[in-house]
């Protein structure tokens, strides 16, 4: 799977719904991976397909980032149709009212994950969660001040997957993303 830019606008489009119609950038990308991470200890499956990284304040989906940074364009219907830009370290709905039957790329299993995370980690601020990562997200190494890749092989097996489960369920995450960018080729 490569990463979908809507998934996970309307992720982030629920969880600063759900928090009130404002969230701490921080806390945002910190609750976005929690829920990547779920999607795939649940299911094999990650639920946003984006590259996985650790960076000094712990792990963080990194094309997520730069959309809340601002850093990248956003593709029709994606980032910027959901997302106000981020101000003061804080990112908002770009509408008023509940978004969730709009959500139309979310199953229902997408929300039950987003459901367990808010559950589990709603409650914590940004640098609760940035500790919580650090200390039970076994997949995050200190990146010494620079940014370093997870390998989704590696997040399997710190969520129980066997070595050999980790392996076969990374390759066939590579091998989809592969064929995704083969078929998306357009030279």
């Amino acid at each position: 799977m490569r990463y979908n830019e809507k998934i996970a606008a309307q992720v982030a489009a629920y969880f600063i719904y759900r928090e009130g119609g404002l969230l701490n950038t921080m806390k945002l990308i910190k609750l976005m991976y929690l829920a990547e991470r779920e999607s795939l200890q649940q299911f094999g499956e990650p639920m946003m397909g984006d590259n996985l990284v650790s960076m000094p304040h712990g792990p963080v989906m990194s094309i997520t980032l730069d959309h809340i940074n601002g850093f990248i364009p956003s593709d029709d219907n994606g980032w910027d149709n959901w997302i106000s830009d981020k101000a003061d370290h804080f990112v908002s709905l770009k509408t008023d009212g509940d978004p969730t039957n709009n959500l139309l790329e979310l199953s229902d299993s997408d929300f039950d994950v987003l459901n367990i995370v808010l559950d589990k980690f709603g409650s914590m601020d940004q640098y609760q969660l940035r500790d919580y990562t650090h200390n039970h997200c076994g997949e995050w190494e200190d990146p010494d001040g620079s940014v370093s890749t997870i390998p989704y092989n590696r997040l399997l097996k710190n969520v129980g997957y066997t070595p050999d489960a980790a392996i076969e369920i990374n390759k066939r995450i590579e091998d989809q993303r592969s064929l995704n960018d083969i078929l998306s080729y357009t030279g």
